[in-house]
């Protein structure tokens, strides 16, 4: 008789996938009160497989500790709470869903920037304080601009999709992408979109969006010297992961004319360190993010660019997906 899997789900994610799992006969056990002691000291019991958002970090002490762990999920894109190193060594499978809310990013991302060009915050804020001032608002067409999309994958590619409509220019740069050096050698990936290399991409962009991972090379990635490099002003987003811009650098080049304007669903420092700011004891961690909330030029959301009602199912379904086909693979 074959062993029973069992899973443990340590964040809370849509039914849709525990449901799944559950009908493929796997035993599925509520973990979202399992702390990271109780995984390393082995007190939940067996554990086959991991669904995990960002609760907790699955170092090398975690994996070395589960013996009988075959696959992690994680519902989102990002891998940087994970060991993919320790993984690979162990053989660890690891799945990620970043296609399961790629087209609320991508939405989220045009909308905070036809906000911006628009000056739609602004605009609402002023008829409330009953002022109707039409020229300090007049906006800008998206349609005469030069986007570029820094990170060619599942988000990168959703928003340019997402742009195809408007009319603009759309350079996209990656270069970690086969054909995609300083000379691009690839067809188009959308008749819209151009692959180029970083001195064109530098010299052309009106807007940069960047759709990164969190890894140690693009880790504060997004400072000074990085800035300085583009031949005319830039409105830039990030709706990748915050600790890839290096939020003081972003305000000198708001204060300095290298960036028009920035928009941010993602922040270097969130969470606790935004919900309990007057008490923070690093003075210059708390003048930053005091700086950047005061800023007019700047829009925030609180990542939740892939957080809709449709993408939270669409996760677990593409992670349902993946996990049964890794399991019908395995003897």
């Amino acid at each position: 008789m074959k062993e029973s899997v069992h899973v443990w789900f340590l964040d809370v994610v849509h039914e849709a996938l525990w449901n799944a799992l559950d009908a493929a006969g796997m035993k599925c056990h509520d973990g979202t009160g399992v702390s990271r002691e109780a995984l390393v000291e082995g007190d939940i019991g067996p554990v086959h497989g991991l669904v995990l958002r960002s609760r907790i970090r699955l170092d090398a002490e975690v994996l070395h500790a589960i013996p009988d762990l075959q696959w992690i999920a994680r519902s989102g894109s990002g891998l940087e709470n994970i060991d993919l190193a320790t993984t690979a060594k162990l053989g660890i499978a690891v799945h990620s869903s970043p296609e399961g809310n790629r087209d609320a990013v991508g939405e989220h991302c045009v909308g905070m920037l036809l906000s911006t060009l628009h000056k739609l915050t602004s605009a609402d804020a002023s008829i409330r304080q009953h002022q109707w001032l039409r020229e300090a608002h007049r906006g800008r067409e998206l349609k005469s601009m030069t986007v570029g999309i820094v990170g060619y994958g599942h988000m990168g590619s959703a928003f340019a999709e997402r742009l195809s409509g408007f009319g603009c220019r759309v350079l996209a740069y990656d270069k970690y992408k086969d054909g995609w050096g300083e000379t691009p050698s690839i067809p188009r990936p959308m008749k819209h979109v151009q692959p180029v290399g970083w001195s064109a991409f530098c010299r052309d962009v009106d807007v940069v969006s960047l759709h990164l991972p969190l890894t140690e090379e693009t880790k504060k990635m997004v400072g000074e010297d990085w800035l300085g490099q583009f031949d005319h002003p830039i409105l830039l987003m990030n709706t990748s992961r915050g600790s890839i811009l290096q939020t003081s650098a972003l305000l000198s080049a708001l204060d300095q004319g290298q960036v028009t304007e920035a928009c941010l669903d993602v922040l270097e420092f969130e969470g606790h360190s935004l919900e309990d700011l007057e008490n923070l004891e690093d003075e210059f961690l708390r003048t930053t993010l005091e700086r950047l909330l005061a800023h007019p030029r700047v829009l925030l959301s609180p990542h939740v660019a892939g957080w809709t009602v449709e993408s939270y199912q669409k996760l677990s379904t593409v992670l349902a997906d993946k996990i049964l086909a890794h399991s019908s693979s395995v003897p």
